[in-house]
């Protein structure tokens, strides 16, 4: 039976993943020469291939342990995009003013982790739902709060924020992911003479 596996895959080799967001846009071009675009997903999916992370034989094992301890494809797990693991960006530490994650309303006090990415009506929220626990602060109005974190990047604060108050968290996080072949090939001459290997990992969804 499937499932996900709470351990990330080795960082020096994510290090050197190449690989980021898509998107599935379906385009039909009328007769005039205009386009209808769309797409049914509310969110985009990330890919990436680990394969060039791979430098030293001691790096391969540590890949075949990993393959072999998930049963391939079959249990998801953690993976640290080297580029985008942060609320804030790469150059500077995660804070709790970074992103707004909701609007106090004197009642609630569930509040969801996510990123935005771009500004006004055109910018978009990511879920966090693997948020790195030990690396999360929350606020509201610019003060530190308690809180607790359940499932899937939700924060249950110990005080419902007062009506109008913003709720902002700061946070280091990574993406559930899967290995995306049924097997590793591999050739000890390949490697020694630099020929990257091929490792796709897909993004997947915990809900």
């Amino acid at each position: 039976m499937s499932a996900f596996h709470d351990i990330v895959f080795p960082f020096p080799i994510a290090l050197g993943a190449l690989g980021g967001p898509e998107r599935r846009t379906e385009i039909v071009e009328l007769a005039s020469g205009r386009e209808e675009r769309n797409t049914p997903w509310a969110h985009s999916r990330r890919r990436w291939d680990a394969g060039a992370g791979v430098r030293s034989a001691d790096d391969l094992a540590a890949l075949l342990a990993f393959f072999e301890a998930r049963r391939g494809p079959l249990h998801a797990f953690r993976f640290r995009d080297p580029i985008d693991h942060k609320s804030c960006p790469p150059s500077r530490g995660p804070e709790a003013l970074d992103q707004v994650i909701g609007v106090g309303d004197g009642a609630r006090t569930r509040f969801t982790l996510v990123k935005r990415y771009g500004d006004g009506a055109a910018g978009y929220s990511r879920p966090i739902v693997l948020p790195v626990a030990d690396a999360v602060t929350i606020a509201v109005d610019g003060e530190p709060q308690s809180f607790a974190l359940a499932e899937h990047g939700e924060a249950i604060l110990a005080d419902p924020p007062t009506s109008g108050a913003a709720v902002t968290a700061g946070y280091v996080f990574d993406t559930p992911v899967r290995f995306d072949a049924d097997r590793l090939d591999v050739r000890l001459d390949a490697f020694q003479a630099g020929e990257p290997l091929s490792v796709p990992l897909v993004e997947v969804r915990l809900a």
